[in-house]
């Protein structure tokens, strides 16, 4: 729920992830999986500042909820792409 959001760098994620979901969509159903690959590492950057500066574990329950909620939403849109589960190292 983006009116939950309270630091600037959870807005910033959820504006990152919207793009890269849509673009990464995009991508896979033209089966061009280096794209959609391109467009997620868009979120590397939004993702450090994350967690350089939110804690998501807040104590507050509706904004650690919104906040993994927003985390989950990250994983879904790789395993939309890839299994990562199955590279090992």
């Amino acid at each position: 729920d983006p009116k939950l959001f309270k630091r600037l760098e959870e807005k910033a994620l959820a504006k990152a992830v919207d793009e890269v979901e849509k673009a990464a969509a995009a991508a896979i159903a033209k089966e061009d999986f280096a794209a959609a690959m391109a467009a997620m590492a868009k979120l590397r950057a939004p993702v450090d500042e994350f967690f350089d500066h939110v804690t998501v574990n807040a104590s507050e329950a509706a904004l650690r909820a919104n906040r993994l909620r927003l985390l989950n939403r990250i994983r879904a849109t790789t395993l939309t792409v890839a299994d990562f589960s199955k590279i090992e190292g």
